[in-house]
């Protein structure tokens, strides 16, 4: 049998299925049985590995290789300002309201390759000033966390960062970087990415202002959902804003949130 012939069985397809679910909260359907197969042939095709059953048995003893099957089946679709309603909403109802010199704390907790973090740092700093603010951005996917730290796109990913922005936060590539840019350093040092599983208990972290958690909760079951919800809403500060994606929604899970509009919600039990 050559690798190249080698297919994921149904049983082996059920191994990853429980198996990215009891390590991220992620329902993988039937349906995307190709979608693990592809992920992980690379990987067994540089470990000589012919059975995707024995590639498994690795996963389950070695922690590197845990991860790395974590990384390869965590999804990571993202861009500049996606969903460009929430920055709106960010613009001109949030900081453009902000008391001066209050530190304002953001918490970006599906970060994937940055392209949100960034986006919201280059907003703050552009409207806020001299105004303290910090982002903490985190993903279960630590491949996808050392792209976003270096900052460093592809010019086809950047077509939602406004004109201006592009001028004052990012910096072109020349010669052998040409088609691509850099996020400038005055916004990356901003930004602490940190390596996050938020199916699990979470860390001291403090209270945030604003929280995006977008676009997540599409791959868990309903029981996941409420307890991320109970778990991330924890970390909102008193009139804290979570942010969700457009396509999803909470209001058929407990969570104490006042719906600002669809897909934000404001914490108006909390404490700061």
């Amino acid at each position: 049998m050559t690798l190249n012939k080698v297919e994921l069985s149904v049983s082996e397809f059920h191994l990853f299925q429980n198996f990215i679910f009891e390590q991220a909260g992620i329902l993988m359907a039937e349906h995307k049985r190709h979608l693990v197969a592809n992920r992980l042939m690379k990987r067994l095709r540089l470990l000589h590995i012919l059975h995707y059953a024995e590639y498994f048995d690795l996963v389950q003893h070695n922690p590197e290789e845990k991860q790395l099957a974590v990384d390869l089946l965590t999804t990571n679709e993202t861009y500049f300002f996606r969903e460009p309603k929430h920055f709106d909403f960010i613009q001109h109802k949030v900081l453009a309201h902000w008391p001066q010199n209050k530190l304002l704390r953001c918490w970006s907790a599906a970060a994937s390759t940055g392209e949100e973090s960034y986006s919201l740092a280059m907003l703050f700093d552009n409207i806020l000033g001299l105004t303290p603010w910090e982002i903490f951005a985190t993903d279960i996917n630590h491949s996808v966390l050392e792209t976003a730290k270096v900052g460093h796109y592809m010019m086809d990913r950047i077509e939602g960062i406004p004109a201006n922005f592009l001028k004052k936060y990012c910096l072109k590539g020349t010669g052998k970087f040409t088609g691509s840019l850099l996020v400038d350093p005055k916004i990356r040092q901003r930004v602490n990415f940190s390596a996050l599983n938020l199916t699990k208990q979470l860390p001291e972290m403090g209270k945030f202002d604003v929280i995006f958690l977008r676009n997540v909760m599409i791959y868990f079951d309903n029981d996941t959902k409420e307890e991320l919800i109970q778990r991330v809403t924890g970390k909102l500060a008193n009139n804290g804003l979570l942010f969700v994606g457009h396509t999803e929604s909470i209001k058929s899970i407990k969570h104490g949130l006042v719906e600002v509009q669809p897909s934000i919600y404001r914490n108006e039990k909390g404490t700061s």
